[in-house]
């Protein structure tokens, strides 16, 4: 019991984290794996490798100095929907596909939807952030994503059951914040629309 708890940890650690920052993810998993600090499943040993390492290292260090930048942040998420998401259930498939093939595809489909759900979060509470006119909010709110991450995966790594009692408790707060966040950013929509007196397209508007 306590190896399926491991597992499912793993798997549903590194999709949440994808979807927060994939690079650190990646990273941590590799340097806690090279450094014997943990032992990952074999299908999970390429990240290990050192090319996988310098990659993801390369690209945390320039997503660290993106994400701090307001309205950069934003175009970077956009562009990560098409990164985080697919990469999220891939990760989420190989941490558990030593155990059953039927364990693989079902990480696959609940990873997937937890990685695009945990990035659309992350994204959208980056959209309302943005309007701050000081970048200390910004910055501060990503050094978060990322201390979140490394703690996330390091609970997941070493506290199974813990993690995945917060796991839970997150999706919770997702499901609560996401209509509060859509709200806020068709709020700011509208918002700029009137400002700069740009018309509803006809087909938005009632007849």
């Amino acid at each position: 019991m306590q190896e399926i708890l491991s597992y499912i940890a793993l798997s549903m650690g590194v999709a949440w984290a994808s979807g927060v920052n994939l690079y650190a993810a990646i990273l941590v998993l590799g340097l806690l794996g090279t450094s014997g600090n943990i032992t990952l499943p074999e299908t999970l040993q390429v990240l290990q490798n050192p090319i996988v390492i310098g990659a993801a290292g390369l690209m945390y260090c320039i997503e660290f100095f993106a994400d701090k930048i307001p309205g950069v942040d934003s175009a970077w998420d956009t562009l990560h929907t098409f990164i985080r998401i697919p990469a999220g259930a891939v990760l989420a498939a190989s941490a558990v596909a030593e155990v059953d093939p039927s364990f693989t595809l079902s990480a696959a489909l609940v990873g997937g939807g937890l990685t695009a759900a945990t990035h659309l979060t992350k994204a959208s509470t980056r959209l309302l952030v943005n309007t701050s006119p000081e970048p200390f909010s910004n910055i501060g709110v990503s050094l978060a994503e990322d201390t979140l991450v490394f703690g996330g995966l390091w609970a997941a790594l070493h506290y199974p059951l813990v993690f995945l009692i917060f796991l839970v408790i997150f999706v919770v707060l997702m499901i609560w914040l996401l209509p509060i966040l859509w709200r806020g950013i068709k709020g700011m929509y509208e918002m700029l629309r009137k400002f700069f007196k740009i018309e509803k397209p006809k087909y938005l508007t009632k007849q």
